[in-house]
């Protein structure tokens, strides 16, 4: 049967390129809003990480309605990192916009993506973004898309996808690249037209393919996806099933139902194929599991996501100030949150390790797993995390580790610098070409080569350049590369820094903390450019005589210190310290905290 009066897309892009603003405007201009009511911007990015960040980490399903038609529509991730969350949506969908931004082009993400969308055969529409940009290049961008769709061995019918200009940010969209256009109408025509109705069973037995999980403190864990086959009844007595683990059986009921409706869900007693729904009642369902008539247990099968290239070791705090801030602070707390995750995030893995405290988890790079932990610490976690390291491979007695396929936008006068950095890193160049006064490097490098990377980069371009990057294989091992040149300044006794003592230290490099900071012997309060550690006393006051008084220390003048945010302490760190995840605080700090057992643990290193 043919469900004319229904379209699921999926809208997909690089991270920037205005996926979230334009579904803005499709809700708008399509009535989901009264005439008079308050919106914010990027109403879909409802996490507060989201809105702060100003980037989408969870995939968003909404609805409008359009000429009897109703659009499913789900807003995805742009970040390489959060990739398995478009991947596993994806089996929703029937049709992708892909979105490319006018003046940048197709990015690393678009790439990937895309690679995943070809792959399943779905049907694309191609929506240059942004052409209102007065750097905006739309000619060599329709090139340098059907380029990528060549490269990608797109079917000749995906090369034949239709392009629209749209301007997300005021809601227009055209067919004619020479056209601004005044609104969206073209771009709702051309899903209408080149998607077409979703051939579906409506007799057969009830199966729903879950693709998504969602939590309520009222009803528990709310199933999300799409029905493949059948009608979803209110109360009906169902199986759950897994493709890739045939041993899970559930048996179970459709308690509540629920259908997307703009930005809310809206109860209904039933749900046929095709229909993107909710369900709550099932209270152990999980992503990729399949919802079947009790009568007819045939699990959907559900695509493979790609495996993790980063991990670190989480584990309880055990420094000198463990407890003093967070709410949830023991092994079992850690635990329970940590394998929690799993069952709303599918690219994320969790193991258990020798240590009762401590538990190796690895996701898709270093911002997936720095947004887990910046979400537990605002939970009320206190916590401490290692250095992350990339997870190699062994093929045919080879090691293998990932690279990365890296881009880079900078000026012409900043690519020596880039160049020497990437060699340092064993990078590759692929591929180079002039964008106006700019110009677009691309490389091939180790992700581990990545790790501290960002800020260096900001620094040799003076804050103008524009760097991203997508996993792009697993390749034989590159040798070493230097993590870090810099030494720490190490705390040497615990109390509370001061001018006085702080003054001493910034001879010595550059700090990360300002007088009235506690410290704790062993936690690094800065760093130094040379390659070793160093002790300082930032605790040490001055001896006071007559003839001078504690209010001289007014006259020392301070160098601001460096604060670091979590991404950037996670960049910092060596193998031989860890990070102190607070809600209050993030600390740095030593593994061995003892300096005179620090010095006999390098002493034996050396030796070894």
């Amino acid at each position: 049967m043919l469900r004319e009066d229904l379209r699921n897309i999926a809208i997909i892009a690089h991270v920037d390129h205005g996926k979230t603003t334009l579904v803005d405007q499709m809700l708008k201009q399509a009535g989901t809003f009264r005439e008079n009511q308050v919106v914010e911007e990027r109403v879909m990015d409802s996490g507060a990480l989201e809105r702060e960040r100003g980037i989408t980490i969870l995939a968003k399903n909404t609805s409008v309605h359009y000429k009897g038609v109703k659009i499913n529509i789900v807003d995805t991730p742009g970040h390489a990192d959060f990739s398995g969350e478009v991947e596993r949506v994806l089996k929703m969908v029937s049709g992708v916009l892909i979105l490319v931004d006018a003046a940048e082009g197709p990015m690393p993400q678009t790439r990937f993506v895309t690679q995943k969308a070809l792959e399943m055969g779905l049907k694309l529409i191609i929506v240059i973004n942004k052409v209102d940009r007065p750097d905006a290049r739309v000619k060599e961008v329709i090139d340098e898309v059907l380029e990528l769709l060549m490269d990608l061995d797109a079917s000749d019918d995906q090369l034949e996808s239709p392009f629209v200009f749209c301007s997300g940010r005021d809601g227009t969209s055209s067919l004619d690249e020479n056209e601004r256009g005044t609104d969206l109408t073209p771009l709702f025509d051309t899903i209408l037209s080149h998607f077409p109705p979703l051939d579906m069973d409506e007799t057969g037995p009830l199966q729903i393919l879950v693709s998504s999980i969602d939590y309520n403190d009222y009803v528990g864990r709310i199933g999300i996806g799409r029905v493949e086959r059948g009608v979803a009844r209110q109360n009906a007595d169902v199986t759950v099933c897994n493709y890739n683990h045939p041993e899970v059986s559930l048996r179970g009921k459709l308690v509540n139902l629920y259908e997307i409706e703009g930005l809310n869900r809206v109860p209904c007693e039933s749900a046929a194929a095709g229909d993107i729904i909710c369900f709550s009642g099932l209270e152990k369902i999980n992503i990729g599991d399949t919802v079947c008539a009790s009568e007819c247990v045939e699990p959907a099968a559900f695509v493979k996501i790609s495996d993790p290239t980063v991990e670190m070791i989480f584990s309880v705090n055990d420094s000198p100030f463990a407890g003093k801030e967070g709410k949830f602070v023991t092994t079992r707390h850690l635990r329970d949150r940590l394998y929690r995750e799993l069952l709303r995030d599918v690219s994320l893995r969790v193991e258990d390790t020798d240590s009762t405290d401590a538990f190796r988890v690895s996701g898709r790079g270093e911002m997936h797993l720095s947004i887990l932990i910046e979400t537990m610490r605002r939970e009320g976690y206190e916590f401490q995390v290692s250095s992350p390291k990339v997870l190699y491979r062994e093929m045919d007695g080879v090691k293998y580790e990932p690279v990365e396929r890296l881009i880079v936008d900078v000026p012409e006068d900043s690519t020596g610098p880039v160049f020497q950095s990437m060699g340092e890193r064993k990078g590759e160049l692929v591929h180079m070409h002039a964008m106006g006064s700019r110009m677009r490097l691309e490389f091939l490098v180790p992700a581990r080569g990545l790790f501290g990377y960002k800020s260096e980069f900001m620094t040799d371009t003076k804050g103008e350049g524009v760097m991203s990057s997508v996993f792009f294989e697993y390749q034989p091992y590159k040798g070493e590369i230097s993590r870090r040149s810099t030494g720490s300044l190490v705390a040497f006794e615990t109390g509370e820094a001061v001018t006085y003592g702080l003054f001493n230290a910034q001879g010595r490099g550059t700090l990360f903390i300002a007088p009235g900071t506690p410290v704790y012997e062993g936690m690094v309060v800065g760093y130094s450019p040379k390659d070793e550690d160093i002790n300082v006393n930032v605790c040490k006051t001055k001896h006071l005589t007559n003839t001078r008084s504690s209010s001289s220390d007014d006259a020392l003048r301070l160098i601001p210190p460096r604060k670091l945010s979590l991404e950037e302490a996670l960049e910092f760190i060596k193998d031989d310290e860890l990070l102190e995840v607070t809600p209050l605080n993030v600390r740095i700090r030593k593994r061995i905290l003892d300096s005179e057992l620090r010095a006999k643990a390098r002493a034996k290193a050396k030796l070894q």
